[in-house]
């Protein structure tokens, strides 16, 4: 297969015109920003602190054990609602016009002791314009001991991994709060990141320094200024990262990886038969539209369809933009895939896992 991915160009595609005249219409008829609001400034506020609250009581108030563990607990639920709610919309231009604003709140990735300019190039590079696309996309690269893909190579210990996948689930956080160093380099040797080399240095510099100073909080803090030993801190730490990391994967794994979007194939030329936004339909679904409490805490990422047409709008608007989505795509015959309940997606996705540890393209 070709190195280089290209879609089909069709400038007059009737769907896409429509859609996005409707689109922009609901923005000029409601008078609403296209970015955040005073709810959004709210939910920044509560995730953050959900985040902070709870290590400022560890590091100051003495707690019996268990109690320091269900603070940890508490900063995994905030380090997985700053990821998908505030970082999220932030790196992908869409929390503010102010693109300042973007900026530092982007940097929330690396607060929470992640880097947004690798998130960048993953996310917004690679996944979004490559969606479902094995080879492009990292989201769907086999890790470990998991397949993501058809198109993947299929071992024997596959069949088991909608079994034990959940454990490795839980490690996406502590992943990336471990590898962005090295992933750094990666990403500069295979070309995805060409900076002049003064600027990859200072940036560079900057992770390094950064990676420290996380460390240093969650590891020298609470040694320093509690009595926790050694062995309770890197425990607690280990509860906050696993926690965040369960919450994220799932969410992003019922997105793509469940029964029905598909995972495009490029011919040896690297062409896909599709438009992009017609590829980003097929490839991506929505999942318990009606929950309120889920849409607000996961950031309008079951919406994710909406997410991958507009990007850079804000997740306040994406509950009232897929019904235009929906409504448009259903009188155009375009696939719009979504499950009605967290439960029906999620065994969308067991079953996906199921099918993935058994099936050869």
């Amino acid at each position: 297969m070709s190195t280089t991915i290209s879609f089909a160009q069709n400038p007059h595609l009737e769907f896409k015109k429509v859609l996005h005249q409707r689109v922009d219409n609901y923005f000029k008829e409601t008078g609403l920003s296209r970015n955040y609001n005073s709810a959004m400034v709210f939910k920044t506020i509560v995730m953050l602190s959900i985040y902070i609250i709870p290590f400022v009581v560890i590091l100051t108030v003495p707690l019996p054990f268990w109690t320091v563990l269900a603070a940890y607990f508490l900063m995994g639920v905030g380090v997985a609602g700053i990821g998908m709610s505030v970082m999220h919309d932030a790196n992908h231009a869409g929390y503010s016009e102010n693109q300042k604003a973007n900026r530092w709140l982007g940097l929330t990735m690396n607060f929470i002791g992640g880097d947004a300019y690798n998130w960048k190039i993953k996310h917004n590079k690679l996944h979004h314009v490559f969606t479902n696309i094995y080879g492009k996309d990292e989201d769907i690269q086999s890790r470990a001991v998991l397949r993501f893909a058809y198109a993947a190579p299929l071992r024997k210990y596959h069949r088991f991994q909608y079994i034990y996948a959940w454990a490795f689930y839980a490690l996406m956080s502590l992943s990336i709060v471990m590898l962005d160093i090295p992933k750094r380099f990666i990403y500069r040797r295979k070309g995805v990141t060409n900076i002049a080399p003064y600027r990859f240095r200072r940036s560079l510099a900057w992770l390094i320094a950064g990676k420290l100073a996380y460390f240093f909080a969650f590891f020298g803090l609470p040694l320093l200024l509690t009595g926790l030993l050694w062995w309770q801190v890197i425990l607690g730490f280990l509860v906050m990262q696993f926690t965040a990391g369960i919450i994220m994967s799932i969410v992003f794994q019922l997105a793509h990886v469940v029964e029905g979007p598909h995972q495009a194939i490029p011919d040896k030329d690297g062409h896909i038969k599709d438009t992009l936004i017609e590829h980003q339909m097929k490839s991506t679904a929505d999942f318990s539209k009606g929950n309120k409490l889920l849409s607000w805490y996961v950031g309008g990422l079951n919406y994710q369809v909406e997410h991958h047409l507009y990007p850079k709008v804000c997740h306040v608007h994406y509950s009232a933009i897929s019904k235009i989505v929906e409504q448009t795509s259903r009188e155009y015959n375009v696939p719009y895939y979504v499950y009605d309940r967290f439960s029906d997606a999620f065994m969308a996705h067991l079953r996906t896992l199921k099918k993935l540890g058994s099936i050869k393209v």
